[in-house]
């Protein structure tokens, strides 16, 4: 579908929560959070698409880990999470998996993330496509 419906309610991604992940004392990744950009909760399933490019590069979907109510979901598993509910006031954390994390500094963070309005029905069998990302400067601190 070509169109989706924007509407920024809110920052998408959160200043001052991009930090290292640290697994026995090495960087294995980075973490930031994010919000949605809505106005209200949907569940996870209703996500049609879930990106993210860092300085320019793209974030291998296997490395991604989309974290919400004390689980952690792959972008590939995200489509099955019909009881899985994303509040709008609840921050989502998206843990990436790379050796060595990221260097201390600003980084450009482009989040990319579709979803269906179930609220927003455009035939029978299709709800309106709502873009929920945003690309923002994050500094990383440690």
């Amino acid at each position: 579908m070509a169109i989706a419906m924007v509407c920024k309610y809110t920052d998408v991604l959160r200043s001052g929560t991009l930090k290292n992940i640290y697994v026995n004392g090495k960087k294995m990744g980075y973490q930031f959070d994010i919000r949605l950009s809505y106005y209200r909760g949907h569940f996870l399933s209703l996500i049609n698409e879930l990106s993210i490019y860092v300085d320019g590069e793209r974030v291998p979907d296997v490395d991604i880990k989309f974290c919400l109510n004390g689980k952690e979901f792959g972008i590939s598993e995200l489509h099955d999470q019909v009881s899985e509910f994303w509040p709008i006031i609840k921050p989502a954390t998206i843990k990436v998996f790379k050796i060595g994390g990221l260097e201390k500094g600003e980084h450009e963070i482009d989040f990319r993330m579709e979803f269906r309005s179930p609220y927003m029905p455009i035939s029978d069998t299709e709800y309106m496509p709502w873009d929920s990302g945003e690309k923002k400067i994050l500094t990383m601190e440690d």
